[in-house]
């Protein structure tokens, strides 16, 4: 009997506790959505209505598509539309072939060198952009005179952002490749090369799935750093086009909402597409 009141009270206790969890999830949730739902709600008023009560779901004015073509007109969108995508395909196809290159040379060589060279790069991922970005510029800029240049800009993310994916990478390769698929590789003339592409790479796919996603969302929001090499407009990125909007004085609300959901719808669709590759356990019965 008292085991029985025991178990009840404690499945009561357990409930109360899933539930409390459960409470606070959806407050964070919120919290995170909140940002997102505001630019939904705002981007289809005017911008008086926006002012007035920007939590109205419809404005006085009713609801309104002229924020989006006078966005685009205004910010010269596809141009730096293209700018955008031209720059984040090159620097995360760049920044994956070069860090999982690198973490399967390291992983797979007991050199000295490769453990210097691996303890290096992750020491590198401490240091701030920051304290780099004015000699960044005075290099690139004022002695070797390659500013305003989309692969510049190209180099320098596949730069700042090779630590982490080759970190992310020697991981990957150290857990999840079997040496025993390289060896078969091997024995059936396979040379290193073809083992990297036809044996290794491709069990990388939920890496670099992930790699993809935060190096392209990295890339394609920035702005700090296109800022500083890009100076010329017809060379802008979405982020870096959307200051138009911003004035001295005032700022044009509703085109702003319509440029922020302009800009993330594509690599809101990049993640949809990409996450089911995160978690998919493609080396499962690899070896038997």
């Amino acid at each position: 009997m008292m085991e029985n009141i025991e178990n009840r009270e404690a499945a009561r206790k357990r409930k109360i506790r899933n539930a409390l969890v459960f409470a606070l999830l959806i407050v964070l949730f919120i919290a995170f959505i909140f940002p997102f739902i505001m630019v939904l709600i705002n981007v289809f008023k005017v911008k008086a209505d926006i002012t007035a009560d920007p939590l109205r779901l419809i404005g006085a004015h009713g609801f309104t598509l002229e924020n989006f073509p006078a966005a685009i007109k205004k910010m010269n969108f596809w141009s730096a539309f293209g700018n955008s995508v031209i720059i984040t395909t090159l620097s995360t196809i760049g920044t994956i072939l070069l860090s999982a290159l690198t973490a399967f040379l390291i992983v797979r060589n007991d050199w000295k060198a490769n453990k210097l060279l691996f303890v290096l790069m992750i020491a590198s991922m401490v240091i701030p952009f920051q304290v780099l970005m004015i000699p960044l510029v005075s290099l690139y800029g004022g002695i070797f005179g390659i500013l305003n240049h989309r692969l510049t800009l190209v180099f320098m993310h596949i730069g700042f952002s090779l630590s982490m994916a080759t970190f992310m990478f020697h991981g990957a390769i150290h857990t999840n490749v079997p040496v025993s698929l390289e060896e078969a590789a091997t024995i059936d003339g396979c040379t290193k090369w073809q083992t990297f592409w036809k044996v290794v790479f491709p069990i990388l796919k939920p890496t670099i799935a992930t790699v993809t996603i935060i190096d392209a969302m990295a890339f394609w929001n920035d702005y700090l750093l296109p800022s500083l090499v890009l100076g010329r407009k017809e060379l802008y990125t979405l982020p870096i086009a959307a200051k138009v909007f911003y004035g001295t004085y005032s700022t044009d609300t509703g085109l702003v909402m319509a440029s922020l959901l302009l800009a993330m719808l594509p690599i809101l669709i990049l993640y949809l597409f990409m996450q089911r590759y995160i978690v998919e356990g493609i080396t499962s019965g690899a070896v038997k």
